[in-house]
């Protein structure tokens, strides 16, 4: 792409997406483009969370971008420090830090005619021909609106807010919560605190999948053969994708998930304990917690699990409905995040507002691109997850077609594109129907669902969804 021909992209957030769509701007030959993070470091997601015992739930192997292998992970679950290591080394290899303004929160971006006008905190004004939002899923914390929660007397804190200045050996601490999170923070805290009490909304289905410390002569064989890292890198994505299969509708392989959750509840020796953590509804309806120490860990003689409904939090601790008061020194909420909120307000054509476009049900087309807002693109937003596969390798698919539209304009094929109204109507009816035959229509509530309870995922197959974003159709936009 010729320096003339370079148009200016402006990309909202460091993280994952974020750092992604810099360097395919970068190879490219794109260098006309700035990233906003409004943190002081890169990282999204993995820069938020530093709670105990965090991991990521996709294999570490297939938990990189596709064209930077990392044959340096410690463990088969990548955990989270070394995550954060692993972006922080793409930024610095790929040169970003020259393009990316750190400290520097949006707060709008507004369409006008023909161009996109950013708005910072601190009164700064860009503007470029392409916005893309690389904000992430999973970024504000969802605090629960349970009564008293400002009172009680304890550190309170959420696990993406962890407070590491509070020493929790011989404490008696609550978690809040039963999700992912809480299924690692309690094994990582079990053995140095007086006494865990995991407050339980839900059951939750968890998948003892084997972690294990990676040999420090695996990983010289994976700096050595370079070709074995990438096998290595495509054979997890398979299985993740077999995985997938599962969720989106394979009876089979649903059924063999769900054996393999109940082989773990086996696990749990007390009957009435087994009991409570039986869910009730299908495996992976919610997204599957994957956990080979939880199990045991709820099961030490300093852990207890409360069922009973939270009716108010109290100074001294947490009061169920059956009257008790769970005295507590700490309280920790794994309650999970507000998915897909934006912290900037976008304005597009005539005026119209994205918190709107997205309120109940949202209305995306092809998963990165919403109609009345021209050359805006999401990475990794809403119906973008397909079960349990590694959200890199979806948001490469979504940044490459991204980049295509972009040298559409850098080549003056159109200035601006606009996704049809009716296109984006028609391919969102097409979803809800292929929902109907995926696990996610099982009647659980998680954090998948959108304001009127439907399914704010992916439910056809991973190779449609590649299919999908090969190469933009200029017949579903409107273009100038």
């Amino acid at each position: 792409m010729t320096a003339a021909a370079q148009p200016r992209v402006l990309i909202i957030g460091a993280g994952m997406s974020g750092l992604l769509m810099g360097i395919r701007l970068l190879q490219s030959g794109n260098t006309n483009f700035r990233i906003f993070e409004k943190a002081p470091k890169a990282g999204g997601t993995w820069r938020e969370n530093t709670y105990p015992n965090l991991a990521c739930d996709v294999f570490a192997v297939a938990y990189t971008y596709s064209f930077e292998p990392n044959p340096d992970w410690n463990y088969r679950f990548a955990r989270g420090d070394e995550i954060q290591k692993y972006f922080e080394r793409c930024e610095r290899k790929y040169g970003l830090a020259p393009f990316i303004s750190y400290s520097t929160a949006v707060t709008e971006a507004r369409w006008e005619k023909d161009h996109w006008e950013i708005l910072t905190a601190s009164g700064e004004r860009d503007r470029g021909d392409v916005l893309v939002s690389a904000a992430g899923a999973l970024h504000h914390p969802n605090y629960p609106d349970i009564p008293g929660l400002r009172e009680f007397a304890g550190p309170c804190f959420h696990t993406a807010r962890w407070d590491h200045t509070v020493d929790l050996r011989g404490k008696r601490v609550g978690v809040i919560g039963t999700g992912s999170t809480a299924s690692q923070v309690v094994p990582g805290i079990v053995d140095k605190v007086a006494e865990v009490h995991l407050f339980q909304r839900t059951p939750q289905w968890v998948m003892p999948t084997p972690d294990r410390k990676v040999s420090q002569a695996e990983r010289a064989r994976r700096h050595r053969f370079p070709w074995l890292l990438r096998l290595q890198h495509r054979l997890g994505l398979f299985l993740m994708e077999i995985f997938s299969r599962g969720v989106l509708g394979n009876r089979l392989l649903l059924r063999y998930l769900e054996a393999g959750c109940r082989a773990n509840l086996r696990a749990i020796r007390d009957p009435e304990l087994r009991r409570k953590l039986t869910p009730d509804y299908p495996a992976a309806c919610k997204r599957l917690v994957i956990s080979e120490d939880f199990a045991a860990a709820i099961q030490r003689d300093n852990a207890h699990l409360v069922t009973e409904r939270i009716e108010r939090i109290e100074p001294g601790g947490v009061r169920t409905g059956d009257g008790h008061l769970h005295e507590l020194d700490v309280l920790v909420l794994a309650t999970g995040f507000a998915p897909y909120k934006l912290d900037f307000e976008v304005i597009g054509a005539g005026g119209r507002r994205l918190a709107e476009r997205m309120a109940g049900s949202p209305l995306m087309y092809r998963t990165v691109g919403v109609p009345g807002f021209p050359n805006y693109f999401v990475l990794f937003g809403p119906y973008s997850p397909i079960g349990n596969m590694s959200i890199i390798e979806n948001s490469e698919v979504q940044a490459n077609y991204v980049l295509q539209c972009i040298e559409l304009i850098g080549r003056g094929v159109l200035r601006s594109m606009n996704p049809r109204e009716d296109v984006a109507l028609a391919l969102k009816e097409d979803m809800r129907r292929q929902i109907r035959n995926t696990v996610w229509a099982g009647g659980c509530n998680s954090w998948y669902l959108d304001g009127n309870g439907e399914a704010v995922v992916y439910p056809f197959q991973y190779a449609h969804f590649r299919r999908e974003l090969r190469a933009p159709l200029l017949a579903d936009f409107e273009t100038t």
